[in-house]
């Protein structure tokens, strides 16, 4: 609602707290070692599935799939960027030579223009001392004299060397051209290197992305127990790119100023090295300080990312599960769990931040101090003339120009430190040895395959949970060719003995024999391809039906069958799974895409498919695990007969609650908490009257069904529900394809002509065309687009709540950058005060003086880079911490229908938060503060010299623009390739999490190496789709840096013309040069975090467009009528209905349905005709396109949504839990966060599930696991029933509430919902028509419409569709 909307947009809304209601922001903690209490040998078998040893890692293990030709290329960057930064400490000499040109030619200058002229002078030296020793033609020659001028001005007696004006420029004139030819090599390997670094950078953090997920493909499945599919998302997309971040550009940046930093040193060395030790000591302090920041760099970094990836699993659990979110309102409550994980981020990276602000600041001081100690100890050697002003001067240049590189390191450095926290992250997956390795070559194949297989004294505890033991002593033969079926109560062991024959888990005692061969004995992957396995939860692939269906030929000699025997192979097995009756309906057969997880098909088309793609390789093994639990009874029946048929000459293995789908196996073992009860066939169980017995019992339809079912004919049975089952699926597209076959007719007809037609045709066909016509006239609208201006006020407006903060931030940042034009005078003064030797006594003067100026500052810098770039870094990460909170938040305000949508997945909106906030990170903090800085130096430098010499930079400071303008449009050509690259990147995290998702359905499928494959294709066509815009960014840099060295020439030569006609002094020419030429060559610093800031400008981009994106059903508005008194009467009036992401095809066609109040309503038809449909338009999870949905009369339209979905309490028909507690999860539920334990007891016991939960050692307190992990379908369906019941609703509906419980359960939990149905009004969907025979009444559905109504008597007496149904769901008379 808007006030909580409010609270987080507000400035004073708290970062980090606990929000009221949540009960989970202090994260479980493991036991030190949970196997510490098992049999030595049993403790080692759980260990090694799920431990994940530390490995020892450093920066250079970045590197380990490099190539020769990436060693090579790397080196020769190395290479480069070294000497591209030895170019820029080779400058001080140049600047060196033109000082002591300058300042030869100026005293020349002023010396002899005293005198009129050289002839002047000469006359007035015969004239006053009436002598002949000066020769006119020799300038070298030296002569003592005393007069006016010694008293002004020089106090040196010796007479200075001529230089003539003329000679004066042309040496300058050519010393000019040096910085040309610098220049060119400047763009050279300016631009070799960072190209080189940027390619190889993509391709080595591609192969570690690659690898990332071969190491994920391979894992046993204990490890993905505890691991949430968050965690991998973040991992493949965010930490991978801070590896690429530091081993691409960065790192060269990061040796070409280490490489300034080091030539520097050298070139003062060579000129005088007992000056240049005693600075060397200031070096030894910077250099020792900066190490031991940037390893606490490191380690406060590896420690927030532990946070980040933590919190993505959290994101990935919520948006994977976003119905059910919405249903229970429980954004807030999961979204501050959230908030926890981004609190321990923040901390560290907090932390983080001082240190690299200290970096800075140490440097900083550093080169004041060596100001300091030069011009201190400087005066002493020219003194004893063991130094001259050139060497000096030089030293000087090099000791700034050395130290300020290091003081632009330091974001760098962070990059580089950043990378190497990620590298052993992902190395720790990488590395770590898979106690089950589908990879592996080792292991025996068996050349003749019967299928016979034998678990022996069998003990299993999944390691997950070693309190429990699951099996004890199970010992259970299965002969060659038989199909046996698995009965029993949930989590009483039957899906157990699939996961060890499939060797996902290990036993902690006994064996597993294949044919006689112990399964540890064979190869992994080759026994997996012998098998094929269905699941109780239909998993599919984002991609075609028929890639869906043609997984199952892997391994298979048909694998790299052409694609016309494929689709032969296809066709067939869909046809026996009974899946080309809704397959021939889709608008691409099927070409079809079926979405993420085929969100696109209803639960018994996934169902089917999954069962096509288990038959199509014809496999020796067959596991159905529950595998037509998703059917309808039609359906299931049909299935089922193609289930008979494919087990005919194989091992099948059934775990079925349907007792009706095994009566005809040759075995069936009845199992209860890992023993076996009873085993035999159907009737010898029956006759047992057992265990069996009952449980055929709990699931018999009533008598008198059966009576009818003698006199019914075989051939009416079968036949024609085969017909009318391929009628109803099919008349779902009708409409569709006759006006897609109208436009391919009339394909020439006008926009106009084409609707007037489908408005006629309207009138002939049925009132579906009503819901066509309308879904006509949607268009999605375009993606908006941002100006840099648009983009500067959002992070403006973001950033309020942290204004005044960065106004601190950005007054130490102004103080910092201005240090350094002010510098400029006070060194150049330094430098011309050294003139005044040999008066030492005033030299000295004015040298303490500047002196004292130097420390000062020097403390001055030193605070301020902390406090700056500290206070940058907290404001940073507080707005990256609500970014990623709103963010979050937004995403789950938004429709269902933008969940449904290709682009929307959850991994992919899970790395799109993680990538998104941390690329404006990227801009935070230390880099933020480096580009303030840079451009108050350039801006500040030119003021500084405009105010000193206004003529030189008038002319110079215009040519700083052009440094700018190649700096701007890198950053716009890489907002560009972002953009492009967002995309890509989206879609191949996206399918990793959902490979990483599904890793059961995968490992079963033997698919590790397709997946691998493909990810390995969307990046190789990433990268090449790149490379031409890294080139583009990389030369555009280099240029960047040339035009400094073209503007020092331009500089440099100019000046020259000024000293020489405009009588400019060596103190006016030194502030122009240190202002400009070097504040704009520090300053173009700034363009070396054009990546940075483009990226940041994408994101924010995405940002931006996603918070201004309103939902047209919206969770936090305050509008709407908020009902009171609600009765619970449900009523649809002419409902037209299409999902907004299949617009072309119809669901509900005019549907008109009345639940009256306290009504116990079911739902039943085939699958996709519309009934899980109608639970969502009830939700209101989708508005219908046309007709009414009614609550006690009004429009639901019209009311509060979330006062509308107070009164509703939703089970799925795939339950979904969170990780954390089971008293946590029950609660969500319930609208009062503080409900009392003793409520949560009672709605435990009516679903049946308290005894199983005080059964657990730590009861109410055990973890669930990443979505539930660590509980079977059976119980995490009953705790999601008692979250349901906890919320008291009017309203309950039930999508297949009870279809994952055995019979057991499933008639007491019955109970339960009749019980809690009483006084509230209930809608029930179900296929297992012995749990709505009580109903009031039920709703038969077909094609989007009632087909009939009535009680459960009254609609048996119709003899129409639902009496057929119930006659295919009897089973035979006891």
């Amino acid at each position: 609602m808007s006030t909580e909307k409010r609270a987080v947009d507000s400035a004073e809304a708290p970062l980090l707290g606990s929000r009221e209601g949540s009960t989970s922001l202090i994260p479980p903690t493991d036991r030190t070692d949970q196997f510490s209490g098992l049999p030595l040998p049993e403790a080692v078998i759980l260990r090694e599935q799920v431990q994940t040893p530390e490995v020892k890692t450093s920066f250079f293990s970045a590197y380990r799939y490099a190539t020769t030709k990436d060693r090579f290329l790397v080196v020769l960057a190395v290479f480069l960027a070294a000497t591209e930064g030895s170019i820029k400490a080779i400058m001080p000499i140049m600047f060196g030579v033109f000082a002591q040109n300058f300042t030869a030619y100026i005293s020349s200058r002023d010396f002899y223009e005293y005198y009129g002229g050289i002839s002047n002078f000469i006359k007035y030296n015969e004239t006053f001392y009436n002598t002949t020793t000066y020769n006119t033609t020799d300038y070298d020659s030296k002569l003592y004299f005393e007069s006016p001028y010694h008293d002004s001005t020089y106090n040196y007696t010796m007479v200075p060397e001529y230089v003539s004006p003329e000679d004066f420029q042309r040496q300058a004139s050519y010393d000019a051209i040096y910085f040309i030819y610098f220049a060119i090599a400047e763009f050279v390997t300016a631009y070799l290197f960072t190209f080189i670094f940027i390619d190889r950078g993509e391709i080595l953090a591609a192969r570690i992305r690659q690898n990332y997920l071969a190491s994920i493909m391979k894992q046993n499945m204990a490890y993905f127990d505890k691991l949430g599919t968050g965690e991998i998302t973040t991992r493949i997309s965010s930490d991978t790119m801070m590896i690429q971040d530091g081993i691409s550009e960065k790192l060269g940046y990061l040796i070409s100023f280490s490489s300034t930093f080091v030539c520097s040193f050298i070139v003062s060395y060579s000129l005088s090295p007992r000056l240049a030790g005693l600075l060397s000591c200031v070096a030894v302090f910077i250099v020792g300080s900066f190490f031991f920041a940037s390893n606490r760099m490191t380690s406060l970094y590896r420690q927030a990312l532990n946070g980040s990836s933590a919190g993505g699993s959290v994101i990935e659990e919520v948006l994977s599960s976003i119905r059910n979110v919405q249903a229970f309102g429980i954004q807030d409550r999961l979204s501050s769990r959230y908030d926890f994980y981004l609190g321990v981020s923040q901390k560290f990276a907090l932390r983080a931040g001082f240190y690299a602000g200290s970096i800075t600041g140490i440097a900083w001081l550093g080169l004041y101090l060596d100001d300091a100690m030069a011009f201190w100890q400087g005066p002493m050697f020219l003194i004893r003339g063991e130094l001259s002003i050139l060497a000096l001067v030089t030293i000087l240049a090099s000791m700034i120009q050395g130290l300020f590189a290091i003081t632009s390191i330091t974001p760098h450095v962070r990059a580089v430190a950043a990378a190497t926290s990620a590298v052993n992250k992902i190395y720790t997956t990488i590395d770590r040895a898979s106690a089950i390795d589908p990879s592996s070559k080792g292991g025996r194949s068996l050349s003749k395959v019967e299928g016979h297989i034998e678990l022996q004294d069998v003990k299993f505890v999944y390691p997950s949970r070693p309190d429990v033991i699951v099996m004890q002593d199970f010992n259970l033969q299965i002969k060659a060719g038989t199909t046996v079926a698995l009965v029993g109560a949930s989590g009483s062991g039957k899906s157990t003995i699939v996961g060890l024959i499939e060797r996902f888990y290990k036993p902690v005692r006994g064996k597993v024999f294949f044919d006689g061969v112990d399964i540890e004995d064979l190869n992994v992957k080759w026994l997996r391809q012998q098998i094929a396995l269905v699941s109780q939860e239909p998993i599919l692939f984002a991609g075609t039906v028929f890639d869906n269906v043609a997984y199952g030929l892997i391994g298979t000699p048909y694998e790299n069958a052409s694609d016309i025997e494929k689709r032969a192979l296809v066709e067939e097995a869909c046809r026996q799974a009974n899946a080309m009756v809704f397959i021939d309906t889709l608008p691409k057969g099927l070409d079809t895409h079926v979405g993420e997880r085929g969100f696109l098909l209803s639960g018994g088309q996934k169902q089917r498919v999954a069962i096509a793609r288990a038959v199509v390789s014809n496999p020796k093994i067959l596991l159905l695990d529950e595998a037509t639990s998703a059917l309808d009874t039609k359906s299931e029946g049909i299935v089922q007969d193609a289930l008979d048929k494919a087990s005919k000459n194989r091992t099948t293995i059934v775990i079925a609650h349907r007792l009706s789908t095994v009566k005809d196996a040759d075995m069936i073992v009845v199992m209860k908490s890992g023993v076996v009860l009873e085993k035999g066939s159907h009737e010898e169980l029956i006759a047992k009257r057992g265990e069996y017995y009952s449980l055929v019992m709990a699931q018999n339809v009533e008598q008198e069904v059966e009576e009818r079912l003698e006199d019914a004919q075989v051939v009416e049975g079968v036949e024609a529900d085969s017909v009318e089952e391929m009628l109803d699926e099919k008349a779902a597209l009708d409409a569709y394809e006759r006006e897609r076959q109208f436009e391919e007719e009339g394909g020439s007809s006008s926009d106009d002509e084409k609707e007037t037609t489908r408005l006629l045709l309207s009138r002939t066909k049925t009132a579906r065309s009503i819901s066509s016509v309308i879904a006509s006239n949607i268009v999605d609208p375009e993606e908006k687009k941002y100006s840099v201006v648009d983009i500067a006020k959002f992070l403006y407006d973001l950033s309020l709540p942290e204004r005044n903060i960065n106004l601190v931030a950005l007054m130490f940042t102004i103080i910092m950058a201005a240090g350094y034009p002010y510098l400029s005078t006070v060194y150049s003064g330094s430098v011309d005060a050294l003139g005044e030797l040999p008066d030492e006594d005033r030299m000295n003067s004015r040298l303490l003086k500047y002196n004292i100026t130097y420390l000062i500052m020097g403390a001055i810098e030193l605070i301020c880079p902390i406090m700056a770039v500290g206070l940058f870094s907290y404001s940073g990460q507080r707005l990256v911490r609500r970014i990623r909170m709103r963010t979050l938040r937004q995403i789950v305000r938004q429709d269902i229908s933008f969940f449904d949508r290709p682009e929307n997945t959850a991994g992919s909106l899970t790395s799109a938060i993680s990538k998104d906030s941390g690329a404006i990170e990227g801009l935070s903090g230390a880099t933020l503060g480096q580009i303030i800085s840079s451009l108050i130096m350039i801006f500040g430098g030119i003021g500084v010299a405009l105010g000193v010499a206004l003529k030189l930079a008038a002319v110079t400071s215009p040519c700083v623009p052009l440094l700018l303008s190649a700096g701007f449009y890198r950053f716009y050509l890489l907002a560009k390739h972002q953009e492009r690259v967002k995309l890509a990147y989206g879609r191949s995290s996206s399918y990793a999490c959902e490979a990483a998702s599904s890793i059961k359905t995968v490992a079963s499928l033997t698919r590790e190496d397709n997946v691998i494959a493909t990810y390995a294709s969307s990046l190789d066509s990433l990268y090449h789709a790149g490379r031409r815009q890294n080139s583009s960014s990389a030369a555009l840099y280099g240029t960047a840096q040339a035009l400094v060295y073209l503007i020092q020439s331009l500089m440099f030569w100019y000046g020259s013309t000024l000293v020489r006609t405009n009588g400019y002094s060596v103190f006016m020419f030194f502030v122009s040069v240190i202002s400009i030429v070097n504040g704009s060559q520090n300053g173009s610093i700034v363009f070396s975090y054009a990546l940075d800031m483009a990226r940041a400008y994408d994101a924010a981009g995405n940002i931006k467009r996603l918070f201004e994106k309103e939902p047209l059903i919206d969770s936090w508005s305050d509008e709407g009528i908020v009902p009171e008194d609600v009765q619970g009467n449900i009523e649809f009036k002419n409902v037209h209905f299409r999902y907004p992401t299949r617009l072309q095809v119809p669901v509900l066609r005019g549907l008109d349905l009345s639940v009256k109040k306290g009504q116990y309503v079911a739902l039943v038809g085939a699958s996709g005709c519309g009934k899980s449909t109608t639970i969502g338009l009830i939700e209101r999870f989708y508005n219908p396109l046309s007709g009414q949905v009614l609550l006690d009369g009004e429009d639901i339209s019209s009311l509060n949504i979330n006062a509308y979905r107070s009164h509703i309490a939703l089970v799925q028909q795939e339950p979904t839990l969170y990780s954390g507690t089971v008293r946590e999860n029950v609660k969500y539920g319930s609208l009062d966060p503080n409900i009392s334990d003793e409520k949560m007891i009672e709605v435990c016991k009516q679903a049946n599930i308290h005894d199983f939960i005080m059964s657990l050692p730590d009861g109410y307190e055990t973890m669930c696991g990443a979505k539930g992990s660590l509980f079977s379908g059976g119980q995490k369906q009953r705790i999601a029933i008692a979250r349901a019941l906890i919320r008291d609703p009017k309203i309950l509906l039930l999508d297949e509430a009870t279809s994952a419980l055995d019979n057991e359960s499933e008639k007491v939990v019955q109970t339960a919902l009749d019980n809690a149905a009483k006084g509230r009004t209930t809608i029930a969907i179900a296929h297992r028509l012995s749990t709505i025979q009580k109903a009031d009444i039920i709703y038969v559905f077909e094609n989007g419409r009632i087909l009939e109504s009535g009680t459960h008597q009254e609609l048996l007496a119709n003899k129409m569709k639902y009496y057929e149904l119930v006659k295919l769901q009897a089973l035979e008379k006891n």
